[in-house]
């Protein structure tokens, strides 16, 4: 009973938001560097303690691939304070949930947990910051998770590879070319002192940012904030901050892909800039003009009229230095990728060439709206945004004012991103097709390769 009333109140949309009021919260920085951010919201017995750590798969070196993500687990491992394979049970038996996600820019660990156990929630994760478990068994243990991961989300699950593909072919030569699951021959050839170092320089307080979200008492959250973080070092190692620059295509670049699916699919990807730039603004409101949706125009058009796929999907991948708009699309029986390409196709051409009209982009801008509301809606969504904001933007205020970036675009702009950024020679194109029309060699060329 005690954990379905927490889940229950996890998902209750706070007052705050609802009613559009300014959200307020309290930051600053411990002597060691650590960023806190509190937000405290009496109307539910509930709280988040989340820290995020500035560091994904973008600060890994080549040959180093895929130890963000190995973090992400191998700090839930224990300390020397807390057995191995205990922490998600301690948190639990309070009548908790937790969990942690890893992305190209950072790694976040968050705890939800009933206000009155605050203090183990800081507890927990200072034990993390202070003196993670990082030996052999832990390392092997983890491994063997990570493989089972990477096999069920990925190697054995239809389109599965769709992202390591897009990210491959558009960021070339730099460290956005692998998705934080990385490589296993990188991991499994890396040293325990390997992973040692990489705790050492970007699992220290100033590279982190602690948000407290919730039922909370300020003076005291502060009080237990210190007590428990205070004592922590500061890092001294350089933390690497690569610098991601990609040349121009001279072209567009197409890969065909043979995976284990019954239906075709066609993938694009297009280059755009950074998150927070006015034009990712207008990118993200095209996104949602093409596939928010049922009335949306990708699914009234492609799927519901013509059938000509069993979906199609767009989404921006923003980052933290670029970004890919992508298109997902697969196509129904009797349906090429060819013929889904070019429905696609005129889609694209229709909103270069034809301005929105001004009922359709209202309609878009109360999507957008109920979009940012809800994302703040909740204690752990708030958390999250709270820290993603003061570490991509420097200001965690853009809970209160991003919007406003939104209502700044205009429908010439939403035309203008896609004539400037959806361009042949801007993107990837990706033809998944069935392992069964893969061409086998004949018997000959097999007689000739074995002579």
């Amino acid at each position: 009973m005690k954990k379905l009333l927490l889940l229950l109140l996890v998902v209750v949309s706070m007052d705050a938001m609802s009613q559009g009021r300014k959200i307020d919260f309290t930051e600053y920085d411990l002597d060691n560097g650590l960023h806190v951010i509190l937000h405290q919201d009496n109307s539910t017995p509930i709280v988040t303690v989340s820290v995020l750590y500035h560091v994904g798969s973008k600060n890994e070196p080549p040959g180093r691939t895929g130890f963000a993500h190995f973090f992400e687990h191998l700090m839930f491992e224990g300390s020397p304070n807390i057995g191995r394979g205990e922490y998600f049970k301690i948190i639990q038996a309070a009548g908790g949930q937790l969990n942690a996600n890893t992305s190209n820019d950072r790694t976040y660990y968050f705890q939800t947990l009933p206000s009155n156990q605050l203090e183990l929630g800081l507890y927990m994760e200072s034990e993390r910051m202070l003196h993670a478990k990082i030996d052999s068994a832990g390392i092997a243990t983890q491994k063997e998770v990570v493989k089972e991961e990477k096999r069920q989300r990925i190697d054995n699950r239809p389109y599965g590879s769709i992202l390591e593909n897009m990210f491959k072919n558009a960021f070339k030569g730099t460290s956005y070319e692998w998705t934080p699951i990385g490589s296993f021959a990188d991991i499994d050839a890396a040293t325990e002192q390997d992973f040692v170092d990489f705790y050492e320089t970007f699992y220290v307080p100033n590279n982190a940012t602690l948000t407290i979200a919730g039922d909370i008492d300020e003076a005291q959250a502060k009080r237990l904030i210190e007590k428990y973080f205070g004592e922590i070092k500061r890092g001294t190692k350089e933390i690497p901050r690569p610098t991601i620059e990609v040349p121009k295509f001279d072209d567009e670049v197409r890969e065909t892909v043979f995976d284990n699916i019954q239906l075709p699919a066609v993938v694009q990807a297009y280059r755009i800039p950074e998150q927070g730039t006015p034009d990712s603004y207008a990118l993200q409101m095209l996104t949602t003009l093409l596939s928010g949706g049922q009335s949306a125009r990708f699914q009234k058009s492609i799927v519901d009229e013509q059938q000509l796929a069993v979906l199609v999907q767009a989404f921006p991948l923003t980052l933290e230095d670029g970004g890919l708009f992508g298109f997902f699309g697969v196509t129904n029986l009797g349906t090429s990728p060819e013929d889904l390409e070019a429905s696609i196709e005129v889609e694209l051409e229709r909103v270069k060439n034809e301005l929105i009209s001004e009922k359709e982009f209202q309609k878009l801008q109360n999507q957008i709206e109920n979009q940012f509301v809800s994302q703040n809606g909740s204690i752990q969504g708030l958390a999250q945004n709270l820290a993603n904001y003061h570490v991509y933007f420097g200001s965690a205020d853009l809970v209160n004012t991003e919007l406003e970036r939104y209502r700044k675009v205009t429908r010439d702009d939403i035309q203008r991103v896609a004539k400037q950024y959806l361009t042949k020679d801007n993107r990837v194109v990706l033809t998944y097709l069935s392992k069964s029309a893969q061409k086998q060699p004949d018997s000959e060329t097999l007689k000739k390769e074995g002579n």
